[in-house]
């Protein structure tokens, strides 16, 4: 089965290429939003974590309190590398999993913006998307969004990386959603 990589930069519109893939039949699977799930459906993960970083990573109610795991990792590079050496194989797992159920699909999406740069997703896809925005366009739309002011977001902006290598196509998504739509269609589905 044909597995793409769908990446981009924070507010590119990973995300509404992602929609547009769905409406198609397209499985597509959010590893944000799987790695957040993950979290609470995988016993281990938190205990792991709290274990390696040495500090208590759970709420009064026993789920991960988020806003702690946030401080650690984005201020010590170190222990960004440890979480993601116990986080980033569960999600490895999990996509292997999910991709099996979705065997007759004509082929699956996973979007991601750092899969490319994580060493254990290599050799996972057949083709490589980028979409890609303008930084105004980009920050407008995490700050519309996310309700960040514009220095937050023009950190958070700063510490990503586009990919570099290994990109199949480029979706520009600055323009309508019609004009995506067209990309899209163009990018996964084009007319023989």
């Amino acid at each position: 089965m044909e597995t793409i990589i769908l990446t981009g930069l924070i507010g590119s519109g990973k995300s509404a290429v992602s929609a547009l893939l769905g409406e198609r039949g397209i499985p597509v699977y959010d590893s944000d939003a799987r790695t957040k799930a993950l979290y609470d459906e995988n016993p281990t993960l938190v205990p792991a974590l709290e274990k390696m970083l040495g500090i208590p990573l759970r709420t009064a109610g026993g789920k991960l309190d988020r806003k702690a795991l946030a401080a650690v990792i984005f201020t010590d590079a170190a222990a960004r590398e440890q979480v993601e050496a116990v986080v980033y194989p569960a999600v490895l797992e999990d996509f292997l999993r999910w991709r099996e159920a979705h065997v007759h699909a004509p082929f699956v999406a996973i979007e991601s913006a750092v899969i490319l740069f994580k060493p254990i997703f290599n050799g996972l896809a057949d083709k490589v998307v980028l979409v890609t925005a303008p930084r105004e366009v980009r920050l407008q739309r995490v700050m519309a969004r996310d309700g960040l002011g514009a220095e937050e977001v023009l950190r958070r902006m700063d510490a990503q990386q586009l990919p570099r290598e290994g990109i199949s196509a480029v979706i520009v998504n600055d323009g309508t959603p019609e004009q995506l739509r067209a990309a899209v269609d163009a990018v996964f589905f084009p007319k023989k």
